[in-house]
């Protein structure tokens, strides 16, 4: 039986649920980088990173090439991309309103 659409959708922001994960998609969106440079850019244990490296591979948001010795990952699609821009867009608007509610209560309690 197939999983449903919504099933789907849920494993896939699930696979996505993870700071590291996050974070390596980020970088990723100024084009492939090599293990070794992520590496630099994230403060975590190399074997952390390859664990969530590997979730993302398997989830098929990342591909990986072998240029040498060294991997070199890449966003599987700018779709993904889109996808971080839309959050930061919808993160930014939940924010503000929070900022503009903060504000409202502050206001409040001067009175």
């Amino acid at each position: 039986m197939p999983v449903p659409l919504y099933q789907a959708k849920a494993d896939f922001f699930r696979t996505l649920g993870h700071p590291v994960r996050i974070r390596v998609l980020e970088l990723l969106q100024g084009g492939p980088l090599p293990v070794r440079d992520l590496l630099g850019e994230i403060d975590v244990e190399a074997s952390s990173l390859s664990q969530q490296l590997a979730v993302l591979r398997r989830a098929g948001i990342v591909s990986a090439t072998r240029e040498g010795g060294t991997v070199v990952y890449a966003l599987a699609t700018p779709d993904v991309a889109e996808l971080l821009f839309a959050a930061r867009r919808i993160l930014t608007e939940m924010l503000a309103g929070q900022g503009e509610l903060l504000a409202e209560l502050r206001a409040e309690a001067r009175r």
